[in-house]
């Protein structure tokens, strides 16, 4: 049997014709740059994450960046953000000037160790980037209570966890800034990059707006210089039908998660992901298991030669990246981060995952564990 980690064909079979048509009106419009399709997918998208306000950009990294040069935040400026996620975290603030500052993880949630963040403020930090990983966030009203107190800027990675919620409170809206990625495999996923920041501030919305355009008010003026940051429409129009079903596929994905749990519960070499305490909603991008003394190579290779798709998030945390050899960091810095990148495995959860599919990868996972 083949198990691929993420399909999307079934999702489109659905929407295909919905998607199509709504394509060929765009078309006949030639509409493509902003316009309605990008303020009606700005709307929906704020309203569903609680949000005042949103701007569609052309990425999740590119939302991160330009949330960075919305406050500012430059050369002799820290940042503080998580030492295990995708690159575009970090690599988002070298961009701007700015140094990263790496803080270990909780090695329950895999978000950032938010009891490690005060010892990491110095008078030159200007922001945090707490990143909700997997589809879970990170804890948000310790993160918020420690900004205050420093005065710092929030601009939260939200790019795995749309719809989300820190103890009812939905990710993206609990910060300063929310960044939303819908590149393919994310939970919205659209036909291409696509991303969005979100704020509760309208002169911040303003300024997004504005930045994104190549810093242009009113057209061909130009006091700010931004970017070329604008979203497509016609990623727009396909990303506001798929809204619709963002409900049902998260629903789908949190049953895959509780089935998984049953099916592995007997086995302690396998650790399923947890639910932390403050995470009220958890929308599983990833269904993560941990792996200790060694095996995890041993047994996603195995996977992969049973047709089973899986992969490692992350192999080489940020800190030991070899990019940032300059900031001194070593082996050792950020334990839990380490511990994560080596000994963590990911399962196919999308939507239309089959009982028959989930029960094929459960049976051929402990049968390698216990082999």
């Amino acid at each position: 049997m083949q198990v691929p980690l993420l399909d999307l064909k079934p999702q489109y079979a659905v929407l295909k014709d919905e998607i199509l048509t709504a394509i060929a009106e765009l078309c006949d419009s030639q509409q493509f740059i902003l316009g309605p399709a990008v303020e009606s997918f700005e709307q929906n998208v704020a309203r569903y994450c609680s949000a005042p306000f949103a701007c569609g950009v052309s990425s999740g990294s590119d939302a991160l960046l330009l949330a960075l040069m919305a406050e500012n935040i430059g050369p002799g400026d820290e940042v503080i953000t998580s030492a295990y996620t995708f690159f575009a975290t970090a690599g988002a603030i070298c961009r701007c000037g700015a140094k990263p500052v790496f803080v270990d993880i909780d090695p329950v949630s895999y978000t950032i160790d938010t009891a490690l963040i005060e010892a990491k403020i110095t008078p030159r930090c200007k922001a945090i980037i707490p990143v909700h990983l997997y589809g879970q966030t990170a804890d948000m009203q310790a993160v918020m209570a420690l900004a205050d107190k420093y005065g710092l800027c929030v601009i939260e990675d939200a790019c795995q966890a749309i719809g989300a919620e820190c103890r009812g409170q939905r990710t993206g809206a609990i910060g300063h800034y929310g960044c939303l990625s819908f590149f393919p495999s994310k939970n919205l996923g659209g036909f291409g990059d696509a991303g969005m920041v979100l704020c509760r501030d309208p002169e911040r919305d303003k300024l997004l707006k504005i930045l994104r355009n190549h810093g242009m008010a009113p057209q061909y003026h130009h006091k700010l210089i931004g970017g070329n940051f604008r979203i497509d429409a016609l990623q727009a129009l396909v990303l506001d039908i798929k809204l619709k079903c963002l409900y049902s596929w998260t629903e789908s994905r949190q049953k895959n998660y509780a089935d998984y749990c049953a099916l592995l519960s007997d086995c302690p070499e396998i650790i399923c992901p947890e639910i932390a305490a403050w995470s009220t909603r958890h929308v599983m991008n990833q269904f993560v298991i941990r792996l200790t003394g060694g095996r995890r190579n041993q047994v996603w290779e195995g996977l992969k030669a049973a047709g089973i798709g899986c992969a490692v998030y992350y192999p080489v945390p940020l800190h030991l990246q070899e990019c940032f050899q300059s900031l001194g960091y070593r082996e050792g810095d950020c334990p839990a981060s380490e511990a994560a990148a080596n000994e963590t495995l990911a399962l196919p959860i999308y939507p239309e995952l089959s009982h028959i599919q989930k029960k094929y990868v459960a049976d051929t996972l402990l049968s390698l564990v216990k082999g």
